[in-house]
């Protein structure tokens, strides 16, 4: 498992499989106090997608995306 670079490139690859297969995927987030590090994860058990930053900045772009999957988990649209 290795971490994406940039958090654009892990937004979009995550979107992309979330799209792909809905009732397959699941996203995790943790935080690790002690090393001051957000931790995402997406996972299909195919593909693995990691990001992990220590900008306080991302944490609103972490916000926006699972806002963004929620929309697309109520949405009727297929």
């Amino acid at each position: 498992m290795t971490y994406l670079k940039s958090w654009e490139e892990f937004e979009k690859a995550a979107e992309k499989l979330y799209l792909q297969g809905p009732s397959k995927v699941r996203y995790t987030m943790k935080y690790l106090h002690s090393k001051n590090k957000l931790i995402l994860k997406m996972t299909d058990d195919v593909v693995c997608l990691q990001f992990q930053t220590d900008v306080a900045q991302d944490v609103r772009k972490v916000d926006k995306f699972i806002n963004n999957l929620l929309r697309h988990m109520v949405s009727k649209e297929q």
